[in-house]
């Protein structure tokens, strides 16, 4: 391939991207995109964050329009973070497209300088470092964790220049323009507690302390602390319990945790998809074969390691759900309000590492090889293509269906009060529409805010908590969904306007959500009993832009 193909090639990629990224821009708030830690979340915060003109706020900053005030600036991140200035810039959806693509072109492009410097060097792969670079660059990823992830082989390509001693000022730019546009906790502690254990091992094996590859390891870390800086102020000096000091993870028996594990590996996770499980596992298994057959262990080292690793990160995910960690996470906290499986994060790179390398293998095994290497290439990308977030969303509601801006206008309307004079709950949809709406919610979906206010709202519901075990341990073990559960609609969230489900058995403690300053409930559902609930049916609110029917609840 000459230098003007590879160009083309390389263009050509980037186009890809940016096709499969159009549907954001074209379609905006018509647009289908996920909801799960999305629109049901993070999406509000950022909208909530920049209206709140706390974005700069002081380090004791509250929110007031969540959980009663008593949610911590602290808890919707660092201002140092890029995209919260992308949403605080931009209309939501326009700040969405524009993080997905550039989060998609920052994938694209340091997955092939790793392959290109340190994994397939030489002019023949060509093909293969871009065909798997765009892959890499096309899968689902969690959106709010921006470079968490997928800006993971970016950062290895640095170090392991830095480590080999060839480290130029474009290696140090990467490692600190990384920190403000990604999370250290959802992503990068874990790649530099592993780069870490790379430079102990570098001097174990007699290798010396290469400080130059040490001080860069150190020089990302500060940058991160400083990026997060609201975090590490919460984590070292705040003393006030949190929702975070009653998360118990170590509950899985020892053979739920071995399915677990398989299940990880072969399917991998919702938060770092990576779409592998049909022609990426082919690939490795077909290398695999050819490595015993051809017994070059030696030669092909890397891939053999890189699949040992593999799947030990998901083992260590799997097994860090495990019951048997229970009495140590009792005697050293930070095991549970940490979560340490997430070391299995760094499988995303790891995996479109290991499926170039298996694609070497089988290519350079004979023309035959060749020819399956390159349709396993061309399929994958076609796979990874085609699973768009407007594809596999299209029968969940619109960014636009979703928020129900007019209808929630009109509910505002009709109270007619000022909405910091009142607050509200919601039944059956989540408590985020409210409050991108700009309402004041005494429910929220954080795991970061005081166990004091969790005690409170829990008086709430008590009575449905105790019909149901599900949603009891789901409260009370974790709490980051501090909303109105009731035993009928159980872990269910979203009813549409479509929906036939009724409440009949609601039993609330409509004294404490009076006593907590709430007065209006937004429910999805009509809810048969509600005068022994306190409560009236004030008005009902459907809209044609809207998924939902609204049955606006009075606390009487």
């Amino acid at each position: 391939m000459t230098e003007q193909q590879r160009r083309w090639f390389f263009l050509l990629a980037l186009g890809v991207i940016a096709l499969y990224a159009s549907p954001l821009f074209l379609l905006g708030e018509n647009a289908h995109i996920r909801v799960h830690d999305n629109l049901d979340s993070n999406i509000a915060w950022y909208k909530v964050l920049a209206e709140s003109e706390q974005i700069t706020g002081p380090l004791d900053a509250k929110i007031p329009q969540i959980a009663n005030g008593q949610l911590s600036r602290n808890a919707l991140g660092s201002e140092l973070t890029g995209i919260v200035w992308l949403h605080a810039l931009f209309p939501t959806m326009t700040a969405y497209a524009l993080s997905q693509t550039i989060t998609r072109e920052v994938a694209f492009i340091g997955m092939y300088l790793l392959l290109k410097t340190h994994f397939l060097p030489e002019p023949r792969w060509m093909a293969v470092r871009i065909g798997v670079s765009l892959a890499f660059a096309l899968t689902l990823f969690w959106p709010s964790g921006m470079l968490s992830t997928l800006g993971m082989p970016l950062a290895l390509w640095a170090f392991l220049s830095i480590r080999k001693g060839e480290g130029k000022w474009k290696h140090y730019a990467a490692l600190t323009l990384l920190p403000f546009y990604s999370s250290f906790v959802l992503g990068f502690f874990f790649f530099l507690a592993a780069m870490g254990v790379l430079w102990l091992t570098d001097v174990l094996r007699g290798k010396g302390w290469n400080i130059r590859f040490f001080a860069s390891i150190a020089y990302m870390t500060l940058l991160y602390l400083l990026v997060e800086y609201r975090l590490v102020y919460s984590f070292l000096w705040e003393d006030e319990p949190t929702s975070r000091d009653e998360y118990f993870h170590a509950r899985l028996t020892f053979w739920h945790c071995v399915r677990l594990t398989w299940k990880n590996f072969l399917l991998g996770h919702h938060h770092v998809m990576t779409e592998h499980t049909l022609f990426i596992l082919s690939a490795w298994l077909m290398a695999l074969y050819l490595v015993f057959v051809k017994k070059r262990w030696k030669q092909e080292k890397a891939f053999l390691f890189l699949f040992a690793l593999n799947f030990a990160l998901s083992a260590w995910y799997a097994f860090w759900f495990y019951k048997g960690w229970r009495p140590l996470t009792e005697r050293f906290h930070f095991l549970d309000t940490f979560n340490f499986a997430r070391f299995h994060f760094l499988r995303p790179m790891i995996i479109y590492v290991q499926f170039a390398l298996a694609l070497k293998i089988i290519w350079q095994y004979s023309e035959n090889g060749k020819k399956w290497a390159k349709r396993l290439l061309a399929a994958q990308i076609i796979f990874v293509f085609l699973i768009n977030e407007e594809i596999i969303f299209r029968y969940e509601p619109t960014v636009k269906q979703f928020y129900a801006e007019k209808q929630f206008q009109e509910i505002k309307q009709h109270i007619g009060l000022p909405v910091s004079d009142y607050r509200v709950v919601s039944i059956g949809i989540h408590p985020a529409i409210a409050q991108y709406n700009g309402f004041y919610t005494l429910d929220t979906y954080n795991n970061f805010y005081p166990l004091s206010y969790k005690y409170e709202f829990r008086k709430i519901i008590e009575r449905e908590l105790a019909k149901s075990k599900t949603i009891r341990t789901y409260f009370d073990e974790w709490g980051g969904r501090c909303y109105i559960f009731t035993a009928e609609l159980g872990k269910r969230y979203m009813f549409t306007k479509h929906s036939k489900k009724r409440l009949k058995n609601l039993q609330l403690n409509t004294e404490q959500l009076k006593k907590m300053g709430g007065r209006y409930i937004f429910s999805a559902v009509p809810i048969d009993n509600a005068a022994e609930n306190r409560l009236v049916l004030d008005r009902v609110f459907t809209s044609a832009e809207s998924a939902w029917t609204i049955y606006l609840y009075k606390v009487n």
